[in-house]
């Protein structure tokens, strides 16, 4: 059983009679569930992750007027049944938490981003754990609401800004620099590349899903997931960091400056589905400007296109 149904059947077995019998003019004002932070959260978690900050708990959340109310004496009563065993830099995952704040500590706001500006400085892999898990109960709705407003996804413009900027960089990562930095035997310098190339072209399918992009350790099984080109450019990505020796075709690192130039390939055919590009080039730099001309908003788009 996973961590978040083991969450869940705990909740409902242990938190909801203590919210019935000690709150119970509160109970149709609190949320529950589990949401944020952790393998569990994502539904990734397994035996390895059992060995820290697993198991069977769960958030409150409360507006402002509801925790100020009851939040210290609801914390008290939480810690009393309380089942997970804490590690130093896991404080704060589960346990009572004003609504504003919860938010506020993954996205730097207690409101959902107000503008343009406000959504481009928050970290994507935050918007995913804020997002993520499950909620249990929330019959006054202001954390789903909340919750809601990010899962929208981002203003088109500003997904369209790091479309654009994410075409440039994995052309500039993989198609042009890794077999510079191999003819050059920079191979640390190659090895980043590669990194790099498939963190953003894992970051760009996320975007043509409209869904945010993980924590690093679960971006390629989050992707896996994903209706547009997930399956497909998890595999080649896949077969790049696991390709270590040559054939008899083929060297190890042309064999890898193929599949990069595969993956391109398939983003460039979506990017023409889509109708964010036009360009008959197979070379995924000349595609980012073009995507960039479809923002509507002239401050965004006079960006430079390689800024995110």
């Amino acid at each position: 059983m996973k961590g978040l149904e083991i969450s869940e059947r705990y909740f409902l077995a242990h938190g909801a009679p203590m919210i019935e019998q000690k709150f119970g003019d509160y109970k149709q004002r609190l949320a529950a569930g589990l949401v944020g932070d952790g393998s569990e959260c994502y539904g990734f978690d397994d035996e390895i992750s059992q060995d820290h900050d697993w198991g069977p708990d769960f958030c409150l959340w409360l507006n402002r007027q509801d925790y100020d109310a009851i939040g210290a004496k609801l914390q008290e009563e939480f810690e009393s049944i309380a089942q997970r065993q804490t590690s130093a830099w896991g404080a704060g995952r589960v346990g009572v938490v004003e609504i504003g704040e919860f938010y506020k500590k993954f996205i730097g706001f207690d409101h959902v981003p107000a503008d343009n500006w406000e959504w481009r400085v928050v970290p994507e892999d935050n918007l995913a754990a804020c997002t993520n898990g499950k909620v249990f109960i929330d019959p006054l709705g202001e954390f789903t609401a909340f919750r809601e407003g990010l899962k929208n996804f981002y203003p088109e413009d500003v997904r369209l800004k790091k479309i654009a900027s994410r075409c440039m960089t994995i052309a500039q990562s993989g198609q042009y620099n890794f077999m510079r930095c191999v003819r050059r035997e920079e191979y640390l310098a190659a090895q980043y590349a590669e990194t790099k190339f498939c963190a953003d072209a894992i970051s760009l399918v996320f975007l043509l899903n409209k869904e945010y992009k993980p924590f690093y350790k679960w971006m390629h099984r989050a992707m896996k997931r994903l209706p547009i080109l997930g399956e497909a450019v998890h595999d080649l990505l896949l077969e790049i960091v696991t390709t270590h020796e040559a054939d008899l075709t083929e060297g190890l690192y042309e064999k890898k400056n193929r599949l990069m130039e595969d993956t391109c390939a398939l983003i460039i055919d979506q990017l023409r589905k889509e109708g964010l590009s036009d360009s008959p080039s197979d070379f995924l730099l000349d595609h980012g400007p073009l995507v960039q001309s479809k923002i509507q908003g002239p401050e965004i788009r006079s960006l430079d296109v390689w800024i995110d």
